[in-house]
């Protein structure tokens, strides 16, 4: 089969076409997918460039190189394993694989068809593609790590509302939780609709003093929680403890060295600090139902409308649509989702994977 993998560790020219064997016939819980969009996220950038450090073992346990990564997928199922009961040939699908397996830069893909979904009936695959890795974070870290119960009389302050894990993240907290109050931080004009558009009810700037804009804000109700997405956490640390009402939450999604609590109102006020990773429950073989189960949600709530897509930008699924999108990603400010698809406007579907 046709795909686009990682000949060595390192920069983004170091992103090849490549032939290789197809998974085969799947089995147990796996189904085969064929693959019509992908999306790309940070961490895909990182498992590229060598430096993934989320576990200490990463590179100990992926597959060697050529490495097919890509972390979201939609596609068309072709098998079945025999354990596998919710899926047949023919259905269309998507998920967020493993992060230890090879990933859906490529024509076909083995997945664990109990991290899977039937695609939203309403989007498109690369639609579609572009949701299952932030969507689990998100609601992961809303729900599973900082336990936000729905309908609280509370507020929670989101970290870059504009990036992929934050525009869902505002939409978990407004429409899905039901919270009176969703702050995001957004620096520009643009991403400050967007982020409002995904949910937020107020925006604050990243670049300015958060503390002092929260509280010109004079919210009717406490922020409890605070949810970080951006790079670095050590940033945010300080101004959370100062933010976070007492027995409060802080969430973060990105690795830091150093996490800067001495001195602050963390102890103080009895915060709690939890991490959150999508990768946890398939690197260690735990719960991984539940992200099937979050994505069979996300379907219907996307169908009903209650749910917005946040892809941004789609790009033909090719070697240099490949590369231009961790460029991008790499750049940062990127709004949204930017998606792969075989058959993106005005590109030779006979070109895929090349």
């Amino acid at each position: 089969m046709k795909a686009i993998a990682v000949s060595k560790y390192g920069d983004i020219d170091n992103l090849v076409a490549i032939d290789i064997a197809d998974p085969g016939e799947p089995s147990g819980h796996d189904i085969l997918v064929e693959i019509k969009a992908c999306s790309v996220n940070p961490v895909d950038t990182k498992v590229r460039a060598g430096t993934y450090d989320d576990y200490p073992d990463y590179y100990d346990n992926t597959p060697a190189l050529p490495q097919i990564i890509g972390f979201d997928g939609a596609g068309t199922v072709k098998a079945v394993g025999d354990q596998v009961k919710d899926f047949k040939a023919g259905d269309e699908v998507y998920y967020a694989g493993s992060p230890i397996r090879h990933g859906s830069n490529a024509e076909y893909q083995l997945v664990d068809s109990r991290a899977v979904a039937h695609k939203p009936k309403s989007l498109s695959m690369v639609q579609a593609a572009a949701m299952p890795l932030t969507w689990i974070t998100a609601y992961e870290a809303l729900v599973e790590r900082m336990e936000i119960k729905k309908g609280e009389k509370t507020g929670i302050l989101i970290v870059n509302g504009s990036g992929g894990v934050g525009s869902v993240a505002s939409q978990i907290a407004r429409t899905v939780l039901e919270l009176p109050v969703v702050v995001t931080t957004t620096s520009r004009a643009e991403t400050t609709d967007f982020s409002k558009s995904m949910g937020a009810t107020h925006t604050v700037n990243h670049r300015e003093d958060i503390p002092d804009q929260i509280a010109k804000l004079k919210l009717d109700v406490p922020l409890k929680y605070v949810f970080i997405t951006h790079t670095p956490t050590s940033k945010y640390i300080v101004d959370a403890a100062k933010i976070c009402a007492p027995f409060g939450k802080v969430c973060s999604i990105v690795q830091d060295k150093e996490i800067p609590m001495y001195g602050t109102e963390f102890l103080a006020k009895s915060l709690t600090f939890v991490w959150e990773l999508l990768g946890t429950k398939p690197y260690y073989g735990v719960d991984v139902e539940s992200h099937g189960a979050m994505l069979k949600d996300l379907a219907a709530w996307l169908d009903e409308g209650k749910v917005k897509c946040h892809l941004s930008q789609t790009m033909p699924l090719t070697v240099q649509g490949l590369r231009d999108a961790h460029g991008k990603v790499e750049e940062s400010g990127v709004m949204g989702k930017i998606g792969l698809a075989v058959d993106a406007d005005g590109s030779d579907v006979q070109k895929a994977f090349t």
